[in-house]
């Protein structure tokens, strides 16, 4: 069975999916806890399904390194196979990608490397694109720039704004992300 952390940011829709598949016996990967940068309401889904959290304030630390370290002896309690990030909003130190690369995953919210970083759906309607999409990479020192798993287009419809396509992305950003982490946990 394979064991899962996941970090987060924000409201945790895609962790929510990830708990909500994980729940089923037949699922070959469990989540062992969920982590975050800041109080957020994504734990609240952690509490709700019986899972284990954490929060690593950013704002504590003098350094990311020193950041990055926490997160990692945090980590390191609960040994996971494979690390999620699922809307967590800061950028890991080299020296945690380093020590966990690469079982540390990324989703995003673009068809990269089209629109990398924080701002992807934003970007894609100011560049004028007509199709974006979901992305699920495997994290490495750059931003957005790890290889891609799995990644679906999805229309830019006229009328759009951030949050209409934002949420048009975010059902196929689940589903890459429920599909990834059951091949890995069938491929180990």
């Amino acid at each position: 069975m394979l064991s899962v952390a996941v970090l987060i940011s924000g409201g945790g829709s895609n962790l929510r999916a990830l708990l909500e598949a994980a729940s089923d016996p037949g699922f070959p990967a469990r989540i062992v806890a969920v982590g975050a940068d800041r109080e957020c309401g994504g734990l609240r889904h952690a509490e709700r399904f019986g899972i284990p959290s954490f929060t690593v304030p950013y704002p504590r630390f003098a350094t990311r390194d020193q950041w990055g370290d926490e997160l990692a002896a945090q980590l390191d309690v609960w040994q996971p196979d494979l690390i999620v990030l699922s809307g967590l909003m800061r950028l890991l130190p080299t020296g945690l990608v380093a020590r966990y690369a690469p079982r540390i995953i990324n989703t995003h919210p673009a068809y990269l490397p089209e629109f990398p970083g924080p701002h992807g759906v934003r970007d894609a309607l100011a560049a004028g694109a007509t199709q974006t999409g979901a992305s699920i990479i495997v994290v490495d020192e750059g931003v957005d720039s790890g290889p891609i798993i799995a990644q679906e287009r999805v229309p830019v419809l006229p009328g759009d704004d951030e949050h209409t396509l934002h949420e048009r992305i975010k059902p196929v950003e689940r589903r890459l992300l429920i599909d990834v982490v059951r091949r890995y946990a069938t491929a180990s």
